[in-house]
């Protein structure tokens, strides 16, 4: 219905679409925060929007957080689908498809990436999400910054839970939706008719309960 609306509507539309939400674990990241934000952000409510969809891993880490971030999830009953880097550490994970890096699952299934650093991280998240929530999981400052201004969803968070991204949680009352588009102004345009408000959340080690 949303894909039909918006390929015939002849006026902007604003539509709460999918949400191909991102964890990115920073080679600095703490082991047992990114456990904690990347288990709360795929297994407290799956099927919602604000769930993490693809998990990116610092190559340098990889083998070491990787397995014990797998046992985790796989016992809480999550399939992943891996990329050819993520199987030869977790052999037994399935293999990722290209449609899964934009899927949004609903669901207890995550595609995994290994990533070569921030850039990379951000490039995926770029090219493959849908502008809604992502987040990193970093000790590093200035990589944290360079994430919230790189990233160009509508909430980008640091050191905490993607389930954070919620109109009520931001403090908006009750929330009808979750714009992954930017609307252009009406009439007379000042400076801030060319801007769209973008929600940063700092957090170390913030999960929902």
């Amino acid at each position: 219905m949303i894909r039909f609306v918006v390929s015939r509507s002849k006026i902007p539309v604003i539509k709460h679409y999918k949400g191909v939400c991102h964890v990115f674990v920073d080679s600095s990241a703490d082991f047992e925060m990114a456990k904690a934000i990347c288990f709360n952000a795929k297994v407290q409510r799956p099927g919602v929007c604000n769930a993490m969809e693809t998990l990116l891993v610092h190559r340098e880490i990889a083998p070491r957080f990787l397995p014990i971030m797998a046992e985790k999830l796989i016992t809480a009953g999550v399939e992943l689908r891996g990329c050819p880097e993520t199987r030869r550490i977790l052999p037994l994970v399935k293999a990722a498809r290209p449609e899964d890096w934009t899927a949004e699952y609903l669901d207890l299934i995550l595609s995994v990436k290994i990533v070569g650093g921030l850039e990379e991280a951000i490039d995926h998240i770029v090219r493959y999400g849908s502008s809604h929530t992502e987040a990193i999981v970093t000790r590093d400052y200035e990589n944290s910054q360079r994430f919230l201004r790189e990233v160009p969803s509508s909430t980008v968070l640091v050191n905490a839970s993607t389930r954070f991204s919620d109109g009520f949680e931001l403090g908006l009352g009750a929330e009808i939706g979750i714009s992954t588009t930017k609307l252009h102004s009406f009439g007379p345009m000042g400076v801030e008719d060319l801007t769209t408000l973008k929600f940063i959340v700092s957090g170390s080690g913030q999960i929902r309960p």
